[in-house]
């Protein structure tokens, strides 16, 4: 671990594949970040071995163990604190947060969830969407507010709902696009580039306003999206 680059520290509830394609991103540069640590609420998942795997500092804190959501908050925010992060980052942390934990990290703190926000904020999004009848759904990646899934989006990837689809079909679509956007996300903060001004409620890249989601497809080519929010500026 390199003392001279941010700290990341990525929250999990299960099998860590945004965790794993974010630890391939800074295991290749691509992130000049440390991941400091991987904290799960559920013992033995797939994504503590990812992280173990990598050499990452890994910990357990359950929320079953704790009489209520703020003092499991205030035991996960002391751990999380302990590795001094830049940036914590919601990867399938299938909690609730409270405000008072959520206003502590804002402006440092992402979320990718699988719909188009605001569309299907919650769980069960794949068949929601399939239920509704649309022909696009995707993936959002966000700032975290205290409002659940309605801190305001970065990015968005569509993918075109298909005839046939079922909704595990539906979701592998979707979380390849995830695994796509949510490290590219990461590398534009870790980098100062990407910011969120809480007062104004606005995002910022290179200190201009994004005034409009970035949105892509399954198509849009990697080394296009890298160069897509400096098109955007106004």
């Amino acid at each position: 671990m390199s003392a001279d680059k941010p700290n990341i520290v990525v929250l999990i509830s299960g099998s860590g594949t945004n965790l794993q394609a974010i630890i391939d991103y800074v295991a290749n540069g691509a992130i000049p970040a440390n991941i400091a640590a991987v904290i799960s609420n559920i013992p033995n998942v797939k994504g503590l071995e990812r992280a173990q795997k990598a050499g990452i500092t890994t910990s357990v804190i359950s929320h079953k163990e704790f009489a209520s959501r703020d003092q499991f908050d205030a035991e996960l925010t002391l751990k999380i604190d302990s590795f001094n992060p830049d940036l914590v980052i919601l990867a399938g942390f299938m909690r609730i947060l409270g405000d008072d934990f959520v206003n502590h990290y804002q402006g440092k703190m992402l979320n990718i969830h699988p719909s188009l926000l605001p569309k299907f904020t919650g769980l069960h999004t794949h068949k929601r969407a399939l239920e509704a009848g649309e022909t696009n759904h995707g993936t959002s990646v966000h700032f975290v507010t205290s409002e659940l899934d309605g801190g305001p989006v970065i990015i968005q990837a569509t993918v075109t709902v298909l005839p046939d689809d079922s909704e595990e079909s539906l979701a592998q679509r979707v979380l390849v696009q995830e695994h796509r956007i949510y490290p590219l996300v990461t590398k534009w903060f870790i980098e100062g580039r990407l910011k969120f001004d809480i007062a104004g409620n606005q995002i910022t890249y290179d200190g201009s306003k994004l005034e409009s989601i970035i949105k892509i497809d399954a198509d849009t080519p990697v080394g296009k999206m890298l160069d897509w929010l400096p098109k955007l500026k106004t």
